[in-house]
């Protein structure tokens, strides 16, 4: 019994790491948004951030929303659309299932968080 208990803290820790994202935690949805959040920032504002911070990004417009393509041409590691709604913008990342990390995802989960506020 008393070894039970001394493993039990364990199995909080590893359980802890894999919720936060550690390589050994559960694969993500690639149906779901890696990021889905508002700013009271510009659409334009947050795409020159992007633009800025970001290797190899291919803008387009599709109606009132701002679309950013990150990644090689042909293999593109992150999709991100900028949706204007009521003064403020809506940001919603993508990622392919089996995209490659390129940028990582700390750093393009930084640079959204950056380019957000």
């Amino acid at each position: 019994m008393k070894r039970l208990l001394l493993l039990a803290p364990a199995v909080a820790i590893t359980a802890t790491l894999a919720a936060c994202g550690s390589p050994s935690g559960p694969a993500r949805d690639p149906s779901q948004p890696m990021v889905y959040v508002s700013s009271s920032r510009t659409v334009a504002s947050i795409a020159t951030c992007l633009e800025d911070r970001l290797p190899r990004v291919r803008t387009s417009h599709a109606g009132a929303a701002t679309e950013l393509a990150v990644g090689a041409d042909s293999n593109n590691s992150y999709f991100i659309t900028l949706t204007p709604l009521n003064g403020s913008t809506v940001i919603k990342v993508m990622r392919p299932a089996n995209a490659p990390d390129d940028p990582p995802e700390s750093e393009m989960r930084f640079d959204i968080a950056r380019c957000a506020s």
